[in-house]
């Protein structure tokens, strides 16, 4: 059974002619004729009865026009659905995000997604920027929004903004009635920090700040968990690291949890954020997302309180 068969069929069960279906379908008589014959031969049974004056659906016809009715109309939807992917109108892409980003950047995106693509899905999954990658690279994620920018050739990525990062401490931390402190002071604190894959860019701005510094930093824990990074510091006397953005709202996560700025008069550590997607045929999905966040960009990070003045310069 051919689906140009039972187009024909409807054709001849609505206008009840072959001569009128014929013309509405760009056919000759015989041809219409002919597809209606095998559409019968493979059914085995009559669908049309004609004479020389009436066309006329048999009782097999009239059960057989309603299921083709649905069939037609099902494949006409699916042509649709699929003309409707590929111009990027319609469909599921898959977005991973980090704080910062949950903060500054999809708002405005999904809100510019929604009135231009409203029938486009987007999925949102909150993850570090190591897992995040991890997952753009086995196709589970189409976008990621990651701090720092990719080394491998098989990405494609563009900057969002800069963040400065802030030490988080507790309310009972020497440090937390201070707007900011010098970097150096960190020589003379225990710190949290983790894993470098689970986020490398941050990792790394804070060890060259430490190195730019002359200071070697006191690691007392390696913890992978922002949550539970900010839960520690509010009840031992140790010192976290995190966004400026994900500082803001430490209090929040730990019921009193102060973010302090880790203000260097020379330097500041900073982290960038960055969309990042695979370098391969593009994708019309993919496409309408960084087209929207291309249109409501630039994009504003949160500063962090200016540093106290140092009495030793």
């Amino acid at each position: 059974m051919e689906f140009r068969h039972l187009v024909s069929f409807l054709a001849i069960a609505e206008e009840l002619h072959f001569g009128r279906a014929a013309a509405r379908l760009h056919l000759t008589q015989p041809s219409l004729s002919q597809q209606l014959q095998r559409l019968e031969r493979t059914l085995g049974v009559e669908l049309v009865a004609r004479t020389s004056h009436e066309v006329r659906l048999t009782s097999a016809g009239r059960a057989f026009e309603v299921e083709a009715r649905a069939i037609v109309a099902q494949m006409e939807k699916a042509a649709y659905s699929a003309r409707e992917a590929a111009a990027g109108r319609t469909g599921t892409v898959r977005v991973g995000y980090n704080f910062p980003a949950g903060q500054h950047i999809l708002p405005a995106t999904l809100a510019r997604m929604h009135a231009e693509f409203p029938d486009v899905t987007v999925k949102l999954e909150e993850k570090r920027t190591g897992p995040q990658l991890s997952s753009l690279a086995d196709r589970a994620l189409d976008i990621a929004l990651v701090y720092g920018r990719p080394v491998t050739a098989d990405f494609r990525y563009r900057r969002l903004l800069r963040l400065p990062m802030v030490a988080v401490v507790g309310p009972n931390h020497k440090w937390a009635g201070r707007p900011g402190v010098p970097f150096a002071e960190l020589s003379r604190q225990p710190c949290i920090l983790f894993d470098r894959e689970q986020c490398p860019a941050m990792y790394d701005s804070i060890l060259s700040a430490a190195e730019r510094t002359g200071i070697r930093l006191s690691v007392a824990h390696v913890i992978d968990d922002p949550g539970a990074t900010a839960i520690l510091v509010s009840v031992k006397p140790l010192v976290g690291f995190a966004s400026a953005s994900r500082g803001m709202f430490a209090g929040a996560a730990a019921g009193g949890v102060r973010p302090v700025p880790v203000q260097l008069y020379d330097p500041v550590p900073t982290i960038d954020l960055y969309a990042v997607w695979r370098d391969e045929e593009s994708d019309r999905l993919q496409e309408a997302f960084l087209d929207c966040l291309e249109a409501v960009g630039p994009f504003q990070s949160p500063q962090p309180a200016k540093a106290e003045p140092n009495p030793t310069r």
